[in-house]
Formats: C-alpha cells, structure tokens, sequence
C-alpha cells in the first residue's frame, strides 16, 4: 500500500460523508424515485473511485458531483426510453410470434449497446448511421439529408462501423474471459 493511499481513502471518505445525503436529496427531486436516486448516488461515487479528482472548494466538489449524475441520469433516461420503445414494439406483436424473455433481454441489451455507440459518435456521423442501415437510404439521399458530400456520408459510415467493430471485439473479449 503506497503512502498516497490512506490519504486517498480519508479523502474519498470526507467526500462521501459530507455530500452523499445532498447527492441523493437532489437526485431524489429530479428523478422522483428514492431507489433510483440511491442508485445513482452510489454510481456517481463510484465514478470518483475509478477516476479520482481534486477538488478546490465544498462548492467545486457539488458541481462536479452533479454533473457526473446528471449524465448519469441521462444515461438511465436514455436507458429507459430504448426499454420502453422495445417494450412498446413487442407488445404491437401477435402472441404467436412473441420473443422469449431471454430474448427480448438480449435485445434490448443490444439496442443499449447500439445506443452507447452512437452516442460516442459526432451527431452527424450517428445520424448517416441510422439512416443507412436502419431506414436503407442510399449515401446520395444521406447526404442530402445531412447537407454533406457522398464522400462525407462513407467518412461518417467509415466511422460508425469501426465503432461497431470496436463493440463487438470489447463483447467477445467480455464472454471470452468468462
């Protein structure tokens, strides 16, 4: 154990103790839901513990505490948003041809990770994305659309399918190690 490390754990410990019950006060408010908000409290703790920061001030330590929640509530909104719009297009399905729950799990697990892709990408390149392979439109009509060259569209294309290559390795990587 380094000599850092005490210091480290006193700090993270003042830290907790002195904005933890307001963290999850003004989470409590802003998402209406006491399990949620303790959740997220927990979650944006733990984002401090994986990437530590200073603090200048009991001021400058709260702003930077709600901002990493308020992404984090984002985040569990967007979350939400897929599941329900899942949720909504299989319950439109005749019975007969209703997923398992295994599968409808795989699913939305799937769209998640989409959506955390194309959020890493620019909006521009995101959108040629969708575009293409969601709604079939050609690179002409993309980039029409999007107000850019053909050449642009394959850019933003080129772009969007190392992302997805990218996913997928970090997903094999992920069931190789169990």
């Amino acid at each position: 154990m380094s000599s850092a490390e005490p210091v480290f754990q006193q700090e993270m410990h003042t830290l907790y103790s002195d904005h933890h019950g307001w963290l999850t006060t003004w989470l409590r408010r802003r998402l209406g839901n006491t399990f949620d908000a303790a959740d997220l409290a927990q979650d944006t703790f733990l984002r401090l513990l994986n990437k530590p920061r200073g603090f200048d001030s009991f001021d400058g330590a709260r702003a930077c505490l709600s901002t990493i929640a308020k992404g984090l509530c984002i985040d569990l909104w967007r979350r939400r948003e897929i599941e329900q719009a899942w949720l909504e297009a299989v319950a439109a399905r005749p019975e007969a041809i209703m997923p398992s729950a295994e599968h409808q799990v795989m699913v939305i697990q799937a769209l998640l990770e989409i959506d955390a892709m194309l959020s890493q990408l620019p909006n521009k390149a995101a959108s040629a994305f969708v575009m293409a392979m969601v709604y079939g439109m050609t690179d002409k009509e993309v980039a029409t659309e999007l107000g850019v060259s053909d050449r642009m569209v394959r850019k933003y294309m080129t772009q969007a399918m190392l992302h997805c290559m990218e996913l997928e390795a970090q997903h094999l990587a992920t069931h190789l190690s169990e």
